[in-house]
């Protein structure tokens, strides 16, 4: 069965980093768009950033220059690196795995596949 999970989320202040990491299996996470998403309590979920299948990164306005997604070093692994951490990005962040065309990339409903989510806090 196909299963995403996310590792990596935490309590930290406020300019400090955290690494985001999506482990795929039952797929072939090159063979699909790999998209960070997040959602804060009372908040719609919302886009963070993707790598595609072809591996261009786009990223929301509100993280562009802070985040950098990749495709990992391990094995069917995706990472999000996230620096100058601000209060505003605390967040349950989720993966998902996509096919869509690359005009939907951005589109959480296009997302066939979910990890559980993992937390992340920021402290002021």
């Amino acid at each position: 069965q196909v299963q995403l999970a996310e590792s990596g989320g935490g309590l930290v202040q406020a300019g400090e980093s955290l690494r985001l990491s999506c482990t795929a299996s039952g797929i072939t996470s090159s063979s699909y768009h790999i998209g960070w998403f997040r959602q804060a309590p009372g908040k719609e979920r919302e886009f963070v950033a993707v790598v595609s299948r072809t591996s261009h990164t786009y990223y929301a306005d509100s993280v562009k220059g802070r985040f950098t997604i990749s495709r990992g070093n391990a094995k069917n692994t995706v990472d999000l690196q996230m620096d100058t951490l601000k209060p505003e990005d605390t967040a349950v962040y989720y993966c998902a795995a996509s096919r869509a065309v690359l005009s939907s990339i951005r589109d959480s409903n296009m997302y066939n596949y979910w990890g559980q989510g993992t937390q992340v806090t920021i402290s002021s």
